[in-house]
């Protein structure tokens, strides 16, 4: 039997146990019984424990068990893997203090370290700056030049289709945006969210009169609109057009408009511009700050004198109106003279900032993250061959100075590492004397050794009992 293990004192449950019992092991339950001693290192007593140098090998851990585990510390996550290897392929860069003292240009990559920290500081942080701007609407208003012309087809007598034989006229409105920028054209019908064509009802009827586009999911976006009719005399008509706000916007009621200084706006900026009247006014209850006291407009419009401001956007719900359209009158000319004129409008309107479209290119890019990996990778084994390089110069100094010493300290060092890594340590010259098995730690080791092998033998019989009993 091999000498036992050396255990803080604890009570020793003799065999006949019930089944399953675990003795107190420094807090971690006994596993089955595979060596005598559980298969833990065999640690001699009295020997302290085996130290490492620093600058020298660790003890590798137990078979199965990582680093973190056999230091008895948890296993750390998948962020926290890619944390600490980024804060370890940052500290892989840095060179040695012995090695810059040796070599003192060393001092210029240093200083590009710290100014690549920096720069990646502040790149970070304008990373950050730039997703908070996308998150906020980024608009500017541009001028839509809006074209309204219109041809007349006489009937033509001779004519061998039905559609020459009889008079018609084709209307077209179409647009595009003044000094665009943007590379890609948006096309004229994606700034309307409806466009309504009311023609003369005493001509066409009540039933044909009207023409209209109504946005939906599946539009195919054009460059403009055309209408054809029959017909050889002017018509006057009316052209209702309906902007698509993005976010949408509301035309808001008489007296609320009145009260705020705001026509047709998005629901955030007018429950912004409430907001700013409340402070303005003083509005805010002194007490219950949840509370608003309305002033003799607030109430004439909320028709209560005082309410939470929380409950302010389901009432805004009554007061808010869809836009009002861009109405234009035309005539539709049928004399040959009026042929070529085209009548020509001005609408504002609101489009994206073409910055936007680079910041989010700018956030997307991973261009250059391949090209910086693998310059970081080449820092990397730079620095690591010089680490090398300086072990060697050290063995080949030391060696040079001292040899016998050095070779002695070496032999000593290897040693040492040799009885850690195959978890042989002790004073076999100590352990061959019958002393050293007379020491407390004896009669306890024997008796875990015994209760291990009772445990192991009533396993094997339950076992047996189950398999005849099945």
């Amino acid at each position: 039997m091999s000498p036992g293990v050396q255990h803080p004192p604890t009570v020793v449950q003799r065999p006949g146990m019930p089944s399953g019992a675990r003795m107190p092991h420094q807090g971690a339950p006994m596993g089955p019984p595979g060596s005598p001693y559980m298969g833990s290192p065999a640690v001699r007593p009295g020997l302290a424990p085996a130290g490492m140098e620093p600058a020298r090998k660790r003890a590798a851990p137990p078979p199965g068990q990582s680093q973190a585990q056999g230091q008895g510390q948890p296993v750390p996550t998948a962020p926290a893997r890619s944390r600490s290897a980024k804060r370890r392929k940052m500290a892989d860069k840095i060179l040695p203090q012995r090695i810059r003292e040796l070599v003192p240009e060393s001092q210029a990559y240093m200083d590009l370290l710290a100014f690549e920290r920096k720069l990646d500081q502040t790149i970070m942080r304008k990373r950050v700056d730039i997703q908070e701007a996308l998150k906020r609407p980024m608009k500017q208003k541009r001028k839509l030049r809006l074209y309204i012309s219109n041809t007349f087809n006489p009937a033509k007598p001779d004519a061998e289709d039905s559609d020459g034989s009889i008079a018609s006229w084709e209307l077209r409105v179409e647009g595009k945006l003044l000094d665009d920028p943007s590379k890609q054209k948006r096309k004229f019908s994606s700034f309307f969210k409806s466009l309504v064509i009311e023609l003369d009802k005493d001509l066409y009827g009540p039933d044909n009169h009207l023409v209209e586009w109504h946005r939906t999911p599946t539009t195919q976006e054009t460059d403009g609109f055309q209408v054809k009719r029959p017909g050889d005399l002017s018509v006057r008509c009316t052209l209702l057009l309906m902007l698509d706000y993005q976010p949408p916007q509301f035309k808001l009621d008489p007296r609320l408009a009145r009260l705020l200084g705001l026509h047709t706006q998005s629901r955030s900026a007018i429950v912004q511009a409430l907001w700013q009247y409340v402070k303005t006014n003083r509005l805010q209850d002194s007490h219950d700050k949840e509370y608003i006291n309305g002033d003799k407009y607030f109430q004439q419009i909320f028709d209560c004198p005082r309410l939470k401001f929380s409950e302010i956007p389901q009432r805004l719900t009554g007061l808010l109106l869809p836009p009002d359209p861009i109405v234009i009158n035309h005539v539709i000319s049928v004399d040959p003279s009026d042929q070529k004129k085209t009548a020509c409008y001005d609408i504002d309107v609101e489009v994206e900032e073409p910055l936007k479209g680079q910041m989010s290119s700018f956030l997307l890019s991973t261009a250059n993250q391949q090209e910086i990996s693998a310059l970081d990778s080449k820092i990397h084994e730079t620095i690591e061959s010089i680490n090398q390089l300086k072990i060697q110069r050290d063995f080949m100094l030391s060696f040079s100075r001292d040899p016998k010493g050095y070779v002695q300290d070496l032999l000593r060092s290897q040693s040492r590492d040799l009885k850690v890594m195959t978890d042989v340590a002790g004073n076999p010259e100590e352990e061959r004397r019958a002393e050293f098995y007379h020491q407390p730690w004896s009669q306890e080791a024997v008796s875990r050794y015994f209760y291990c092998k009772i445990q192991q033998r009533r396993q094997e019989l339950e076992q047996s009992l189950v398999v005849r009993n099945t």
